[in-house]
């Protein structure tokens, strides 16, 4: 049954007015001029700082964050790409999750925080997420190393998995998606039947998205759309998805290409669920957490 939480979370995001700003292409657009003048901050708040120990650096070029309990050394990564539809910076809500995770799993959490669209697009920014996380699977070792992303961030996460493999770096030991945009194109005839009853996304404003970080690349250039790409060799797979959100139609579609060719994948999806319903303050959300702590814990 679900949760009183998560059936009165679908008005709370519609009085928040995510939907809206993606409900036209002109809306969205603005929202980016705003955050291009204004740009919000990715650093994560006190409240996150005071439970775990996070530490920054920029030689790579981005600002990449570390976040690891307490006094403690842990034996393995997980290389987390944030969510935003590319065009929006991380937030409290991630950083909380991630903290979450990192004490409950004694893993060390290497956050990016890769350039929005615009003012990069995936041409130059999967090829450094890349570097970045090959960098940390030679730290730790490929079979101590967790990708994984939400939204946006599940579709680089897999994109950088793809190039990992065709660069003949090792396998990482997992790849975690919650609630991935894998097909920037998102001409799936589902996601239109979906839409309706997404109270949160809307197709318009993310197809721009899409398009804007795309740039010159074609939309179905595996850096951009890593369903239309080559899904051999790949690390197994854990996908999160509900089913009142658009991104659902690629959860969908990215179990039924595994299974095709024998991937392994282990697909959760909530009935009702919202996009990246696991990181949202609900009973379904910390169940969810909790499958991901226990694929972490045996990296």
């Amino acid at each position: 049954m679900t949760s009183l939480a998560a059936r009165l979370m679908p008005l709370a995001i519609s009085l928040r007015g995510s939907k809206r700003r993606f409900s036209s292409a002109d809306r969205t657009m603005a929202r980016i001029d705003k955050t291009l003048a204004t740009p919000g901050s990715y650093e994560p708040p006190r409240s996150v700082t005071s439970k775990v120990t996070v530490t920054r650096d920029d030689t790579s070029g981005w600002p990449v964050y570390r976040v690891s309990p307490h006094n403690s050394t842990p034996p393995r990564a997980s290389v987390y790409f944030h969510g935003g539809a590319y065009i929006a910076e991380i937030t409290a809500t991630h950083w909380r999750t991630i903290a979450k995770l990192a004490a409950a799993t004694d893993t060390t959490f290497v956050v990016p925080i890769y350039p929005l669209a615009p003012t990069e697009t995936a041409s130059t920014t999967v090829g450094h997420a890349s570097e970045i996380a090959e960098s940390v699977t030679m730290e730790y070792g490929s079979e101590h190393v967790v990708l994984m992303g939400d939204s946006a961030g599940g579709g680089m996460a897999l994109a950088v998995a793809q190039q990992l493999r065709d660069a003949g770096v090792t396998s990482v030991a997992h790849i975690v998606l919650i609630s991935p945009w894998l097909d920037v194109a998102m001409t799936d005839p589902e996601i239109e039947k979906i839409a309706p009853h997404d109270p949160w996304l809307a197709v318009p404003g993310t197809r721009l998205a899409g398009e804007l970080y795309r740039g010159e690349l074609p939309v179905d250039d595996p850096r951009v759309s890593p369903l239309r790409g080559d899904l051999h060799g790949l690390a197994p797979i854990t996908l999160f998805s509900g089913t009142r959100d658009i991104a659902n139609a690629d959860a969908r579609s990215l179990v039924k290409a595994c299974r095709s060719i024998g991937a392994s994948l282990h697909y959760h999806e909530a009935s009702s669920m919202l996009h990246v319903y696991p990181l949202l303050p609900i009973p379904e959300g910390r169940r969810a957490l909790s499958v991901i702590a226990a694929v972490l814990n045996t990296t």
